[in-house]
């Protein structure tokens, strides 16, 4: 399976396509006006205590106070209130943490949020979830920093490593090698990725990470109420840090500025692969080369095709999101019901797994897929469901279908959902959703061309219109066209313009600049009361 990166760089952001042999499977907007991304670490102010929520609103600067959780206050949050008031106050000068190992009395699971947090507290903290809806930004005090093979874990001594690395064999020597790199005072979870990785590999991402703790440390010394700590990387960047793997044929971008930026993360973080990386001069927008454009408008809709028949009508409602799974042209293609219920929901749930990642959905997500009578076939979508969110970097859980036909699946939500308006404004209406009668279109530019051509004295004048338009004025022995010629001795060139409506058209003059048209103008009809009626029958 081939991979490929296309960054497109725009005045607001940077639009962000991942291709899977030439599919899109992920779409994302990095923009430039939110500086709140999930990772970023601020030094926050408790605004208010909440005993009824057992929480507390934390000010990091977002026009709304962000949301902090006691059960997300983690373990060792006394430890690392104690380190930042040492740092605010002078009292600690180094980024070391050999003094601040793991509490003795870690922090109470049942404990309640008003025991540990004041108003007017500053606390550290690292953004969980995006600002979503009408909600602020959500926080935790469990800080961890992200490298391309491990995380690493401020105020703890666990080295762990993914679930996904099976083999016991390598589990054991990746725990060895962390056990002997890390420094005292962190602990460190080891990434899916760093399977077979070397200890030069594994030492170099562990010294990376490291140096941006040592960053955030000398900022905090100096910093000031809502400032940024540690800033995460850009959305492109930790999509590289995250999947870069063999599998990624091309890096694309459009832009010199794009081009350094990720080409100083791969020679930091993989030397071996700056050669994917390509920039893009083309005339034609790069998204319209790689042929994005016309996927978006297509997969980001109310109802989505399936492949091979049947297709999806995706709800979206502020509790949950509902897909509902149609069979659509496929109802003839099998022998039997069951046989096609079968077939059209094993096509149907790789395509609701892509739109999960797809769309970025979050939160609670209800699959109604066609009604199967057979338990074995409901265990076979459930299955084909499960292997296709495999790659899925966002944390799901995913229950077996229900007797009614009902999966539900629950997907990490930490950022919008992505959306995409799809639909357009009639060119014809207007948006309005009536039209001029289509009988009269051609009274109306036999008018606009008697008063360009007389009235207004123009000449060279282009007349672009619909092709049954443009058949309709120039067929025939003595055509429209020629009738217009031999009448004011002035040529009209006709075009052919298949984006315009039937009853729409254009004029442009000799220079190929538009015509601005004079609209017609009518006398108001009058509305007569019945009244007159009644009134002249009656006489």
């Amino acid at each position: 399976m081939s991979n490929e990166l296309i960054i497109s760089s725009t005045p607001d952001g940077e639009r962000i396509a991942l291709l899977q042999d030439k599919r899109l499977v992920e779409y994302h907007v990095d923009a430039h006006d939110t500086p709140y991304a999930v990772g970023d670490i601020f030094l926050g102010t408790i605004k208010k205590v909440m005993p009824g929520l057992n929480a507390a609103f934390v000010d990091i600067g977002y026009d709304k106070d962000a949301f902090l959780h006691y059960g997300d206050l983690g373990e060792q949050f006394p430890v690392l209130d104690r380190f930042v008031q040492d740092v605010r106050r002078g009292k600690h000068q180094t980024p070391s943490l050999k003094a601040y190992g793991p509490d003795a009395q870690p922090l109470d699971k049942l404990g309640k949020a008003a025991d540990v947090l004041k108003k007017g507290q500053s606390v550290v903290v690292q953004i969980l979830k995006e600002p979503i809806s009408t909600k602020g930004p959500r926080l935790t005090c469990d800080l961890s920093l992200a490298g391309r093979y491990l995380v690493l874990v401020p105020f703890s001594d666990v080295v762990s490593v993914s679930k996904k690395i099976i083999s016991k064999n390598e589990r054991d020597r990746l725990k060895r090698l962390m056990q002997s790199l890390k420094p005292e005072g962190f602990g460190v979870i080891v990434r899916t990725v760093a399977e077979g990785r070397d200890v030069a590999d594994l030492d170099k991402d562990l010294r990376s990470v490291i140096e941006t703790w040592e960053k955030g440390f000398g900022t905090l010394r100096q910093a000031k109420e809502r400032d940024k700590i540690i800033g995460e990387l850009g959305r492109s960047t930790s999509i590289l840090r995250d999947m870069l793997n063999e599998s990624f044929d091309s890096i694309i971008v459009d832009t010199p500025e794009m081009f350094e930026e990720t080409k100083t993360y791969l020679q930091r973080a993989a030397p071996e692969r700056i050669g994917i990386l390509k920039l893009y001069t083309g005339k034609t927008k790069l998204f319209e080369a790689h042929n994005i454009e016309k996927q978006l408008k297509t997969l980001f809709g109310k109802t989505v095709s399936v492949p091979g028949g049947g297709y999806l009508v995706i709800e979206h409602t502020e509790a949950l999101h509902v897909i509902d799974v149609n069979s659509g042209s496929k109802s003839n293609a099998e022998n039997n019901q069951e046989a096609t219920a079968v077939a059209v929901n094993l096509t149907a749930a790789r395509e609701v797994a892509r739109q999960l990642r797809l769309r970025d959905m979050g939160g609670i997500v209800v699959v109604d897929f066609i009604d199967m009578r057979a338990a074995a076939d409901r265990d076979k979508v459930f299955d084909a469901v499960r292997d296709a969110m495999k790659t899925d970097r966002a944390r799901f859980t995913i229950l077996p279908i229900s007797k009614f036909g009902l999966m539900q699946i629950t997907r990490q939500r930490v950022r919008p959902e992505q959306n995409i308006q799809t639909s357009e404004v009639c060119p014809t209406c207007n948006g309005t959703g009536t039209i001029n009668a289509s009988i009269l279109v051609t009274d109306e530019i036999d008018r606009i061309v008697d008063d360009l051509l007389v009235g207004q004295n123009q000449s060279g004048i282009t007349l672009h219109v619909h092709p049954f338009l443009y058949a309709f004025y120039t067929k025939g022995i003595i055509s429209r066209q020629m009738k217009w010629y031999l009448r004011y001795y002035k040529w009209v060139k006709l075009t052919k313009d298949t984006s315009l409506g039937l009853t729409d058209f254009r004029i442009t003059d000799e220079r190929g600049e538009e015509i601005e048209l004079r609209p017609r103008t009518r006398p108001e009809q009058r509305q007569v009361p019945e009244e007159v009626f009644e009134g002249a029958e009656t006489e």
